[in-house]
């Protein structure tokens, strides 16, 4: 800035240029400098998902008041006083990671039961009101930090403490998972992803539009844009685009398995090394994976898929790692080495982060199979359809809103990849007009993004296809971004 400033004040003092001029030239000078205009541009979201998949191998690290029972769901009263980790060493933790040649850590701040590890405002249902009273989610991120280990956190958004559960959730709900987000995004430096769970899941049922999605999504971006939001949402999701999510995610234990042949997605894979994720009483006396399958099964074939593996690693009521769990980390170290980079990302369309407008909306359909009527294209679950008559040569397929609606996309996810050509179409005060009918296409799942219309019904109308059509949801979308 000292040769810029000498600049600026020599042509002034030799009045080489007017006063008024003084901007463009330093902007001008800025732009030679720093090959830029001044701003610091934050990487896109490519970029990050990339250097997610890139990071190829960490640990999951789920220690929380189900540490101290013997069940992974903890009751929702367990007293506070429970949680007494007397020897808690997350540099163990870090250490131990380090030696498996992992890249980052990700640690679970909150569970189902609604216990908050880290030092909260927000509630008295936290480890300072423990015999502990020790903020672990500080220890844990400085600890990882300094043997150059990548931090990440985990939050669930089910919270059965606070009553944050299907049916009952309140503004004053939504208010305390924004108020605990800011606190994690805001006390604890650089957080590479937060991972969600508990949220638009068949088990949790806590919808999407129960605590806002595209709410929550932007308020993480703007405390840290470059966080990325991994939802733990595989179970209800089609495998081929990113719903609700900037990461797709994979659940080994709840039968969530990633096509290594097939992914086109930045994709993360989970397991836990013992045969749950929270500590148990027999872990210390139990085989944990072999490194043959962690490292050949998992790290190996996950990483040439764009997939990153997270291996969890659960800390026992002293807060530290068991013996076996250790020596395992450290065969890994010695068998995988991370070699870096992994190939670069194919193309994919951006996240869906909108609420669904159609969902549940009146729908119609030219003739279908009794037990496929239209109802099932937008009822919110990709595993019913609506299907076609074979009768039909053009079927089609529309949904009606109550008012007038903007939106500027549609995503139409078919059972399999069956129809080869259609049009969509929108009304508007009684007119049909077309909308562009290219997209961006993965296997059966089709984006489509527009400048925003507005309309009060919605149609596809289809032209050429394989085998008779079949629709698993037809989504309308007004995105903000």
């Amino acid at each position: 800035m000292e040769v810029v400033n000498f600049f600026i004040l020599y042509i002034l003092t030799h009045q080489l240029v007017k006063k008024n001029q003084v901007i463009s030239i330093l902007a001008a000078v800025l732009l030679l400098i720093t090959g830029s205009t001044g701003a610091q541009q934050n990487p896109s979201l490519h970029t990050l998902q990339q250097q997610f998949v890139d990071l190829r191998f960490g640990m999951f690290i789920h220690f929380n008041i189900p540490t101290f029972m013997d069940d992974d769901w903890a009751d929702p009263e367990a007293s506070p006083a429970i949680f007494n980790p007397k020897k808690l060493d997350c540099n163990q933790w870090a250490a131990a990671a380090k030696s498996a040649n992992m890249a980052y850590g990700c640690l679970t701040t909150k569970h189902h039961s609604g216990f908050a590890i880290w030092d909260t405002k927000t509630t008295p249902y936290n480890v300072m009101n423990s015999p502990l009273k020790r903020d672990v989610v500080k220890e844990y991120v400085n600890a990882f930090r300094s043997k150059g280990l990548k931090v990440m956190l985990y939050y669930s958004i089910l919270d059965t403490h606070h009553k944050i559960r299907p049916g009952q959730i309140t503004k004053e709900d939504i208010k305390m998972i924004k108020a605990q987000l800011t606190e994690l995004l805001t006390n604890y430096g650089e957080i590479t992803a937060l991972i969600i769970d508990g949220w638009d899941a068949p088990w949790s049922r806590i919808s999407y539009d129960d605590v806002p999605f595209e709410e929550i999504y932007g308020l993480i971006k703007r405390l840290q844009p470059n966080c990325l939001v991994m939802d733990l949402n595989a179970a209800k999701y089609p495998a081929e685009a990113l719903f609700y999510t900037d990461i797709k995610s994979y659940e080994q234990g709840a039968g969530q398995h990633i096509s290594t042949e097939n992914n086109h997605l930045p994709a993360l894979s989970c397991l836990p090394i013992n045969t749950a994720w929270f500590w148990k009483a027999d872990f210390p006396a139990t085989p944990v994976k072999s490194v043959d399958r962690l490292v050949n099964e998992n790290i190996v074939p996950f990483n040439k898929a764009w997939c990153n593996f997270i291996l969890n690693v659960a800390p026992n009521r002293d807060g530290l790692i068991d013996n076996n769990a250790l020596e395992t980390l450290k065969q890994i170290g010695k068998q995988w080495k991370n070699d870096g980079p992994v190939a670069a990302l194919p193309a994919y369309a951006s996240p869906i982060i909108s609420p669904d407008i159609a969902k549940h909306q009146p729908a119609n359909s030219s003739w279908s199979n009794d037990m496929n009527i239209m109802d099932f294209a937008n009822d919110d679950s990709f595993r019913s359809t609506w299907q076609s008559n074979p009768a039909v040569k053009q079927p089609w397929f529309e949904v009606e809103f109550d008012r007038q609606q903007g939106f500027n996309m549609i995503v139409m996810t078919e059972d399999k990849a069956r129809i080869k050509k259609y049009r969509l179409e929108y009304n508007e005060n009684g007119e049909w007009k077309p909308l562009p009918s290219e997209g961006e296409h993965a296997g059966r799942v089709s984006i489509h993004r527009f400048p925003r219309v507005w309309g009060n019904k919605v149609r596809i109308l289809i032209d050429d296809y394989s085998e008779t059509p079949a629709i698993a949801e037809f989504g309308v979308y007004n995105e903000k971004r």
